[in-house]
């Protein structure tokens, strides 16, 4: 991915398709794919699957808020 601007959100701001990271400066970088309750399954560029609680990851790229 390209170089993004990051805003910090809160977990009712994340959708499906968003892009989101647990730091402003953008590393690692995920695409939210399904959010589960509190948790989303997260895909990284590598397209590696991870679930986790949404509250880990507070920053969402601009371009998708």
């Amino acid at each position: 991915m390209s170089a993004l601007q990051w805003v910090l959100s809160n977990q009712d701001d994340v959708h499906v398709g968003d892009v989101v990271s647990a730091d402003a400066g953008g590393m690692p970088i995920y695409k939210v794919m399904a959010i589960l309750g509190r948790e989303a399954v997260l895909e990284d560029e590598q397209h590696g699957s991870v679930r986790a609680p949404l509250e880990r990851f507070p920053w969402k790229a601009a371009s998708a808020a």
